[in-house]
């Protein structure tokens, strides 16, 4: 409707303005027609005086307004609708032209107050003569017909303008109107739909298309949200089962229990259900802030606190060319680095290595490289997903989370780099994680 009434609007003050423009151009045209009228009527009275045909009155069979002059300004000759009148007052040709024309106000002459006049200068010397043609001048609407005419051509322009206006504006947004009956009808539990995408190729299809990849985005998020309750709810139900099945049993045979073997059982399930929920906290904080506060961190210093930072079951070598600088959160880092160093020290065979350096252009790298059995190529992108544990994991880490592969990854991506999984550069079997970060200068 506001589209409609603007283009409306813009219509009538458009075709108004033509409006006007056609009637000064039609008074123009009526001016210059009474003119060349005049001037016809002029010059035959001007053929009467050099012929010496001319009698008192001048000869005008529509009823015109003529008037004859000598030099002195007194009337000698005139027609029928001016016989009587005073002379009319007009300045006569300049000298050595033949013709004057103009307009005058005032005059005594029939019909009209002002006056559209043409003079010419008759005969020689004493004899000469001056006759003056007038008629009134046009209104402002000279040609009635033709301005009414036009003026319903007004509200015709603006009727039709509304009208088309009207109709590609309905056309165009009954695409969008559509998509919003569709959205409408969308909820949580059919995020499948999606809305029609019209055919033409226009800014409403690009709109449609890019609803639909939103939609398509928010059913991913919304199933890997669906799988993710689900695997945590599978991975706390066992921890909380094993709790509740050893209170149970004590309070069930309270002297048959081996209390510190329980107590050892129970703290080992709270141990996992703690390491769940810190991974947990982990991902929640990294999905809702990663404008973390960063500061130069060394990535070599990190690596030696981190692995002197408790024993490991294998031997962890620690190769270096020196300070290797990232800018960073040190906490986030370490996290990385400990989740790293700790899934590789349960799945070697007896040793670990992690090599820091950089290489071109100014990009920090980590390698954690075990010599444990591996992991399949097409299991190399799964690991890095929420709760994965591969069954050669689970037989080794019974306690694992699944998590901290996921985190790692997290980290690396909102510190700007890249956390891949790839063979041993050396062909011998195992597995060696990269660590790709932007590298400060030294």
């Amino acid at each position: 409707m506001r589209v409609t009434v603007s283009a409306v609007l813009a219509a009538l003050v458009l075709s108004t303005a033509l409006y006007v423009v056609l009637l000064v151009l039609l008074r123009r045209q009526a001016t210059a027609d009474q003119e060349h009228d005049l001037a016809r009527e002029g010059r035959r009275v001007v053929a009467e005086i050099l012929t010496g045909t001319l009698g008192p009155r001048v000869y005008s069979p529509d009823g015109g307004l003529q008037q004859v002059q000598d030099l002195q300004g007194r009337v000698v000759s005139s027609s029928a609708a001016m016989d009587g009148r005073r002379p009319v007052r007009f300045a006569p040709p300049a000298s050595g032209d033949t013709r004057g024309d103009g307009h005058i106000c005032s005059v005594d002459a029939p019909h009209g107050r002002c006056f559209q006049v043409v003079v010419y200068r008759a005969g020689m010397g004493r004899g000469q003569r001056l006759v003056y043609t007038l008629a009134p001048e046009p209104g402002l609407l000279p040609r009635p017909l033709m301005a009414g005419l036009l003026a319903l051509g007004i509200p015709v322009i603006c009727g039709l303008t509304g009208y088309a206006t009207w109709l590609s504006a309905s056309r165009t947004l009954r695409p969008v109107d559509a998509i919003r009956r569709e959205l409408d009808e969308i909820t949580a539990t059919d995020l499948e739909r999606r809305v029609p995408v019209p055919p033409r190729r226009d800014e409403v299809a690009l709109l449609a298309r890019s609803v639909n990849a939103t939609l398509d985005r928010l059913e991913q998020a919304v199933a890997r949200q669906r799988a993710f309750v689900s695997d945590v709810s599978h991975e706390l139900r066992s921890p909380l089962t094993g709790l509740r099945t050893e209170l149970e049993l004590a309070l069930a045979d309270p002297d048959a229990t081996d209390l510190p073997e329980t107590l050892q059982a129970i703290l080992n399930n709270t141990d996992r259900v703690t390491a769940v929920v810190d991974d947990l906290l982990a991902l929640a904080r990294l999905e809702a802030d990663r404008d973390f506060t960063r500061e130069v961190v060394d990535l070599t210093e990190l690596v030696d606190q981190e692995v002197l930072r408790r024993p490991r079951r294998a031997q962890v070598t620690v190769l270096s060319e020196g300070p290797v600088r990232v800018n960073g959160g040190r906490s986030e880092l370490a996290r990385l680095l400990t989740n790293l160093i700790d899934n590789a020290d349960r799945h070697a065979e007896r040793a670990v290595t992690v090599i820091v350096g950089t290489v071109l252009p100014a990009t920090a790298l980590v390698e954690v490289i075990d010599d444990g059995v591996g992991i399949a190529p097409e299991d190399r992108e799964r690991v890095f997903e929420r709760f994965t544990r591969l069954a050669e994991g689970r037989h080794r880490d019974a306690g694992g989370t699944g998590l901290g592969l996921a985190i790692s990854l997290d980290i690396a991506e909102a510190h700007g780099g890249t956390l891949v999984l790839t063979d041993r550069a050396d062909g011998v079997r195992g597995a060696r994680f990269v660590l790709r970060l932007p590298a400060l200068s030294i």
